[in-house]
């Protein structure tokens, strides 16, 4: 079992406090206004290919967030939701068949693809990889949140993306288990977008920063929203761009079935929130129908 690490850190560790946090989350300024239906049987939305969905702690992002998980949960339940994430403490990738825990309950791994993955050899099962890394464990009170009548039933298949991973092969490899399986899934990248500032040792402008940060953080949105897995990565080389989650993005455009419709539904920077503008992480929502 893999026990909450983050919780009272990025999000709050009571279930009151938290259920609480999540609703804000959706309802509050920058959230998309409402919750989405809290029964399977209310929900009639087509089920997204995926989203891109930011990790920061949810008071600067997890309105942020919500975006995504309103497309997500406004359709029916799939068989397992595929989460693709940084770690923030090594360059190596990773698959955990351990349980998270989480102050909502238990998410469960789905063992079945989890192994066939495995089978393939190009990603090894690494539970100490998972076990000090945020950015699979922010996304899971969301999904129990927007699946409160199933949460037994969520299933989750979390895959730490480094720079050693081949992404190519990987990306063949996930085709091929879930179509193998006749699983549907939903994937979910966990990613923030451009860290700026002494506190991040990046800062390629100086004036006008939160202008040229957006113009930035647009570049790279663009080439997603293109469904350029190649001029996305050629981008964050070029530009030496922050964007903690670039292989996992790289990797959803690789995974998506045309045609698909990319939506960036919200965009802003922790500067809204915290007033610092010489140090700021941008968060962006993108949802692919």
């Amino acid at each position: 079992m893999r026990k909450a690490a983050f919780a009272g850190l990025f999000y709050e560790r009571g279930e009151v406090s938290l259920q609480k946090q999540l609703k804000a989350c959706f309802e509050g300024e920058r959230g998309p206004g409402a919750v989405p239906p809290e029964r399977q049987t209310q929900k009639k939305a087509s089920l997204p290919q995926g989203v891109i969905v930011p990790h920061a702690g949810y008071g600067y992002s997890g309105a942020c967030a919500a975006w995504g998980y309103k497309a997500l949960g406004e359709a029916p339940l799939p068989d397992v939701y595929v989460i693709l994430a940084p770690s923030h403490k090594s360059a190596r990738s990773g698959l955990t068949q351990e349980p998270f825990e989480t102050p909502l309950g238990i998410v469960r791994v789905d063992q079945d693809l989890a192994r066939r993955l495995l089978e393939k050899g190009h990603v090894k099962e690494d539970d100490e990889l998972h076990a000090q890394e945020h950015s699979v464990e922010v996304q899971l009170p969301f999904l129990q949140f927007i699946n409160k009548d199933a949460m037994e039933k969520v299933k989750i298949l979390p895959l730490l993306i480094g720079q050693d991973a081949d992404l190519d092969e990987l990306a063949v490899d996930l085709k091929e288990v879930l179509l193998d399986t006749g699983k549907k899934a939903s994937y979910i990248v966990s990613s923030d977008f451009t860290h700026y500032g002494r506190n991040y040792h990046y800062l390629p402008f100086t004036s006008d920063a939160q202008h040229n940060i957006a113009a930035l953080d647009k570049g790279a949105i663009d080439r997603v929203q293109a469904l350029d897995a190649e001029g996305f990565l050629r981008y964050v080389d070029d530009k030496m761009a922050t964007i903690c989650g670039a292989y996992p993005i790289a990797l959803l455009l690789k995974l998506l079935k045309k045609p698909v419709k990319a939506s960036l539904e919200q965009y802003y920077t922790s500067a809204v929130v915290t007033r610092d503008e010489k140090n700021s992480v941008s968060y962006a929502t993108i949802v692919f129908s």
